[in-house]
């Protein structure tokens, strides 16, 4: 019994057994509080579903060799761009939800290929080169933010009629269309199996793209780019492909967070979202050299959980209003802790 409790206790690692009884004591907190702890949990199963694809996204370029895919926004952006075609088209609930994303797949595939070759240049600075890509796309979107034809009144500013709106609701879109679907109530406890099926759904189906000829190809030239040239197998062109794939990904990824979010956000709010993905995947255990659905669902759910209760419970139990101030510490501090554990876990 204490062989097999040493075992897992070393598969899962002792830097996650400490944030679960961290998580584990902050429930135990709340309750001592008074903090119903039902919406509590429901909160922390929503922002899971929202935020899994983003970190989704990781595995490929993990997989393929790229690292952590730093430059993230650039397949959030086409992901916005999708989402904001099918709101000028007025196209409204799962309708609009899935135009949005067709929308936005071919953008991410032309996006994630121009981006994967420009990552083959810079072979050994692939994530900070990454992070530069991503900010950059982010200011130079700015521009088009401003300048782009749409002329759906929801969208564009009310003064001059020109430029959208920073912040654009999607209640008449397709605002929480995976959330309302398939909700069962368990007491208190809301679980939303439309967003949770959707997440999964796609861990499902990247989980079997690496089963294939190409996800193994994938594979074999992220551990071993020489044994793969000498096997017939082209490292570059599997970098790509991983590009390709996390950039697809992240663009699902940001349309399924803006219809749980119930917004959507422009110009230079897309800026820092690679870091809470980052963090979640290393948080679950995954390393600059693998990374697994395991690792993904378990990063998740930990990061997520954490700063979904996080707040409340500290606001309760110490006096006066520090939700900002604990938000800006827990995540932050949570994102650093995981980068210096990948760091380790590199030097290792």
């Amino acid at each position: 019994m204490n062989d097999k409790l040493n075992d897992w206790t070393a598969r899962l690692g002792i830097p996650r057994l400490i944030i679960i009884c961290f998580v584990l004591l902050l429930f135990a907190v709340g309750y001592m509080t008074g903090l119903p702890l039902g919406p509590l949990a429901s909160a922390s199963l929503v922002r899971v579903g929202m935020n899994g694809i983003l970190v989704l996204a990781m595995v490929p370029t993990i997989s393929a060799g790229v690292g952590l895919n730093f430059g993230l926004p650039v397949g959030i952006l086409c992901g916005l761009v999708g989402a904001l075609l099918s709101m000028q088209l007025q196209i409204q609930g799962f309708a609009g939800f899935w135009a949005a994303i067709a929308f936005s797949l071919p953008l991410a595939i032309l996006a994630g290929w121009g981006y994967g070759l420009l990552l083959n240049k810079v072979k050994g600075q692939e994530m900070m080169v990454g992070t530069y890509v991503g900010f950059s796309s982010v200011a130079c979107m700015c521009i088009f933010w401003l300048l782009a034809p749409f002329d759906n009144p929801e969208l564009i500013w009310a003064i001059g009629g020109r430029g959208l709106r920073s912040t654009l609701t999607l209640d008449n879109h397709f605002g929480k269309v995976l959330n309302q679907l398939f909700v069962v109530s368990i007491g208190s406890l809301e679980i939303p199996l439309g967003l949770l099926g959707f997440f999964g759904m796609l861990c499902l189906v990247v989980h079997l793209f690496f089963r294939t000829k190409i996800g193994l190809a994938v594979k074999a030239a992220g551990s071993n780019p020489r044994f793969a040239e000498a096997s017939g197998i082209t490292p570059d062109s599997t970098r790509v492909v991983g590009v390709v794939i996390s950039t697809v990904l992240g663009a699902v990824g940001i349309v399924v967070y803006a219809q749980s979010y119930g917004f959507i956000q422009l110009y230079m709010a897309p800026l820092m979202m690679s870091f809470p993905a980052v963090a979640a995947i290393l948080i679950g255990g995954a390393s600059l050299q693998k990374a697994t659905m395991g690792h993904v669902l378990l990063g998740t759910v930990l990061f997520q959980t954490l700063l979904a209760i996080a707040l409340p419970v500290t606001s309760r139990v110490i006096q006066g209003d520090i939700s900002e101030v604990a938000r800006l510490i827990i995540s932050n501090g949570m994102i650093l802790y995981a980068l210096t554990r990948g760091e380790r876990g590199e030097a290792a």
